[in-house]
C-alpha cells in the first residue's frame, strides 16, 4: 500500500518544513516513497551530446555557451546527421537507453530544424529513446517533434521565479511555462528541473521544488543540477554547494514529486562516491552517462560502472524498467 499520493497544491511552508526536517528523517521519509514507487536498486541510463555548441543569444549566467560571455568555447556548427547516428549507437553500447541532443538555441532556426527532425527519427530507428533540448518551441515546432517519434523534452526552469531575474534577463520564466505547456500538451513528456548552487536561498529551492510539483502533471524526469562554475560566466567565483544540500534537495524532490524520475546530471562529478550513494538513497534514480555533459566534464562510463557495482544498483535502459510492481 502506498502512502504517498500526488499533489499539485504544495506551498512553500509546507516545503520549508520538509527542510528543516533532520537529515536521517528526510532521506527516511524520501527512501520510503522512493521503494513503493520504483525498484529501490534500479537506475536508469540516459546519454547527452551538443549537437550545436556556442553563440547562444540568451544571457544564461551560468552558461559558458551564452554568446554574452567570453569563455573560451569554440563555437560550432551543427553536427551531420551521421555525426550523431554514430554517438547514439556508441552510447547505446555502452548501456544508455535514452539518447538527448542538445542545441545552444533561444528557439531552433526553421533551416536548421529540418536536420534536427532527422536526428530524433534517426535516434528512434536505433531503438533508443529520443530526448531533445533546444530552447523555445512554437505550436508547429511541438507538433513536428511529436510526429518525428520525440519521447522527452528538457526545458528547466533553472530556479524559483523570484531568483530567474537575476541569472536570466534575455527569456522569461513564463516564456518557459509556457514552452512546458505546449509540449506537455502534445503529447511529449516533460523532461524539468534546475541547478543549484548558483547564489539561491533554500526559499529559492523549495520555489523551483514548488514550480515542478504544482505544474498540471508533474515531470516524466526531474533534473538536478549542481552547478559548474565556468570561468568568464558572472557565476565563476560561486562557492560550491554543500553536497548534504544537494541531497536534501534530491530528497525533497523525491517526496513532491514520488514518480518522477530523478536524474543527477551537471556537476555530479564534483560528488564524493559517498554522496552520490546517499543520493541515490533519497530517491535518485537516473544519471546522465557519458564523458561529457554539453561542454563540461562528466564521470566516465567505466568510473560509472565500479559505483553501480559497489552499491548493487542495476543499470537499466528504460523509465518504465524502474517502476515497482504493484
Amino acid at each position: 500500500m502506498s502512502s504517498f499520493k500526488i499533489r499539485h497544491d504544495w506551498t512553500l511552508e509546507q516545503i520549508d518544513l520538509l527542510f528543516q526536517s533532520p537529515f536521517n528523517d528526510l532521506i527516511y521519509q524520501a527512501h520510503t516513497i522512493h521503494r513503493q514507487a520504483f525498484q529501490a536498486n534500479a537506475i536508469q541510463i540516459s546519454s547527452l551530446i551538443n549537437v550545436k555548441t556556442g553563440l547562444c543569444p540568451e544571457d544564461c549566467s551560468y552558461c559558458p555557451q551564452s554568446g554574452h560571455y567570453n569563455t573560451g568555447l569554440k563555437k560550432e556548427p551543427l553536427m551531420t546527421l551521421e555525426q550523431v547516428k554514430i554517438a547514439a549507437k556508441r552510447a547505446k553500447e555502452k548501456g544508455a537507453g535514452r539518447f538527448c541532443i542538445a542545441a545552444a538555441w533561444r528557439s531552433p532556426p526553421k533551416k536548421e530544424f529540418m536536420n534536427i527532425l532527422e536526428m530524433v527519427s534517426a535516434i528512434k530507428a536505433l531503438d533508443l529513446e529520443a530526448c531533445a533540448t533546444l530552447g523555445m518551441l512554437n505550436n508547429e515546432q511541438v507538433k513536428q517533434l511529436f510526429e518525428a517519434g520525440l519521447d522527452y523534452y528538457n526545458h528547466n526552469l533553472d530556479t524559483s521565479p523570484e531568483y530567474y531575474k537575476t541569472i536570466i534577463s534575455t527569456r522569461t520564466y513564463q516564456e518557459r511555462l509556457e514552452t512546458l505547456a505546449r509540449v506537455r500538451e502534445a503529447g511529449i513528456k516533460v523532461c524539468c528541473g534546475g541547478i543549484i548552487g548558483m547564489g539561491e536561498t533554500q526559499e529559492d529551492r523549495a520555489g523551483l521544488l514548488q514550480q515542478l510539483a504544482n505544474l498540471p502533471e508533474h515531470p516524466r524526469s526531474v533534473t538536478l543540477n549542481k552547478l559548474i562554475s565556468i570561468p568568464g560566466t558572472p557565476l565563476a567565483n560561486k562557492p560550491p554547494v554543500d553536497s548534504f544540500e544537494f541531497i536534501r534537495v534530491v530528497a525533497a524532490a523525491r517526496i513532491m514529486l514520488p514518480l518522477s524520475m530523478i536524474r543527477l546530471s551537471a556537476g555530479r562529478d564534483s560528488l564524493s562516491e559517498e554522496a552520490q550513494a546517499l543520493c541515490f538513497f533519497a530517491g535518485a534514480n537516473s544519471i546522465h552517462y557519458g564523458e561529457k555533459l554539453l561542454t563540461t566534464e562528466n564521470i566516465s562510463p567505466e568510473q560509472d560502472n565500479i559505483l553501480l557495482k559497489k552499491l548493487g544498483l542495476e543499470a537499466v535502459l528504460l523509465d518504465t524498467e524502474l517502476h515497482a510492481c504493484h
